[in-house]
């Protein structure tokens, strides 16, 4: 495997880890970190979370990873699933590396 192929996989399970931990925090649910599905949808039949759980998420990214959320489409699509969450902040982090 090359080395920012591998570089980018160690960076996303160390933000998927982040975002299980925040989840689980944050909202305050039962179970292990490890126990949530990276493809588990956030709303509905997933984990179920209601509008007030997703602005406790957003501000929770804004802490924890510096993520603004002031589009609205994108908020939109980032709060789907957990890896939609690990997608943004990666996004983010590359973005922010872009301006300096």
């Amino acid at each position: 495997m090359d080395a920012e192929l591998d570089a980018y996989l160690t960076r996303r399970a160390a933000v998927l880890a982040k975002i299980r931990q925040m989840l689980i925090t944050c909202l305050r649910l039962q179970g292990h970190p490890e126990d949530i599905d990276p493809d588990t949808a956030l709303f509905g039949t997933g984990l179920g979370l209601d509008s007030l759980d997703a602005v406790e998420i957003v501000v929770a990214l804004e802490m924890e990873f510096e993520v603004d959320l002031l589009d609205p489409v994108m908020r939109r699509l980032s709060l789907r699933s957990v890896n939609g969450l690990v997608d943004l902040v990666l996004a983010a982090e590359e973005s922010a590396g872009a301006r300096t």
